[in-house]
């Protein structure tokens, strides 16, 4: 069947007048909603497909007070969340979460840093997802004021944020890079972390002193400010080096802060990696192109920021809850993903629970490797 309407948009009346139904009827079967018989909500969808019918977005979210619309968000600087040319942690997350959302439906608002002011009381959205929220989030603080549900990629550090997250696993970063060092021959390391209250900052400091510890080794730990950006790694390297003369590793979180922190070190003298190595958390641009490349972290963030999408749109109401009822995880892996990734439950608006994505994995690089392939954790990566 094909009916030529000329320039105009084929309407839902058009629909119903070819399929011999009401409009309602055709509502109700391209929406999935009401009693319609099956084959007769099958022949009008293929009715509407024919005549090239599109519904009226606008109008179907005035009808449903819904905007059909989510927010990423994060309090985290440009400074050490944008990379070079902006091109970086925030902006990997923002490309996944919006490919999942439109799947979905769902359009994607990409908001500036939250630091202040009321960048998130000026847009129509459904929920947020914000990144790596701290403890007095102001992003987090905002949408609260609004009432709108949102969840956390990466654990939330507020005593009192029982909000659903995905975990980016934080400790278990650091015990790679630490024993990756360890068997590049380390006996000192140091940790630089940011100075605030992110799940990477707390639950790094806590692995990294459990590790001293256990070594028997005295913990050396500096913080840089997140605004300072790779000016912050560099004054924090170079302090730490006239504090800790001794030190033969760092191991930077922020990618900003490790590539200044190898500038410091070119300025002392030190040489990567054989006079003292350097490791980072993210595996992105910064990490790629600095010189030399610098052994990160591949975080699955795009796994990560996709279930991060699910798990929002579930509390939303705007997908089926397919996941493990509250309180335990499949014992089955999810099939998009590795043998080590679960799926916990993420339907429940009032209870915060971790949804664990694909185990970290070390990306090794020249800024690390002091010994030959085969003795250490691999070859280097490209």
């Amino acid at each position: 069947m094909t009916t030529s309407h000329g320039a105009r948009r084929p309407t839902i009346a058009d629909v119903a007048a070819a399929a011999s139904v009401s409009r309602t009827t055709v509502s109700h079967a391209l929406n999935g909603i009401g009693k319609v018989d099956p084959r007769t909500r099958e022949r009008i969808r293929k009715i509407a497909a024919e005549l090239g019918y599109r519904p009226n977005l606008r109008a179907q979210r005035l009808r449903r007070g819904q905007a059909k619309a989510i927010a990423l968000a994060s309090s985290m600087p440009f400074a050490v969340a944008g990379g070079p040319s902006r091109l970086g942690f925030y902006m990997e997350v923002a490309a996944a979460a919006a490919e999942r959302a439109l799947v979905h439906g769902y359009a994607l608002v990409l908001i500036p840093p939250v630091q202040s002011g009321s960048a998130l009381y000026s847009v129509d959205i459904d929920g947020a997802i914000v990144v790596e929220p701290e403890a007095d989030d102001a992003a987090v603080a905002q949408l609260r004021e609004r009432g709108l549900p949102y969840v956390a990629l990466g654990r939330p550090t507020a005593p009192d944020d029982d909000a659903p997250y995905v975990d980016l696993h934080g400790g278990r970063v650091v015990e790679l890079l630490l024993d990756h060092l360890r068997d590049q021959g380390a006996r000192s390391p140091a940790l630089i972390v940011g100075a605030g209250t992110r799940h990477s900052a707390v639950d790094a400091r806590a692995a990294y002193e459990r590790i001293a510890a256990a070594h028997g080794r005295p913990a050396i730990v500096a913080t840089a400010p997140e605004e300072g950006g790779e000016q912050a790694g560099y004054d924090r390297c170079a302090a730490l080096l006239a504090e800790h003369p001794g030190i033969d590793a760092l191991c930077v979180l922020v990618d900003a802060f490790a590539v200044g922190a190898v500038r410091a070190l070119r300025d002392a003298g030190r040489r990567v990696p054989e006079d003292v190595m350097v490791v980072t958390r993210y595996d992105g641009l910064r990490a790629r192109t600095c010189e030399p490349p610098l052994t990160a972290v591949d975080l699955g963030l795009d796994r990560a920021a996709a279930d991060a999408v699910e798990l929002l749109l579930a509390r939303l109401g705007a997908r089926p809850e397919t996941c493990a009822a509250p309180g335990r995880a499949d014992t089955e892996p999810a099939d998009t993903g590795p043998a080590d990734t679960v799926r916990a439950d993420a339907g429940s608006a009032d209870t915060g629970r971790e949804v664990p994505v694909a185990v970290p994995r070390l990306v090794p690089r020249a800024s690390s490797l002091r010994r030959p392939p085969g003795t250490g954790d691999g070859t280097p990566a490209a």
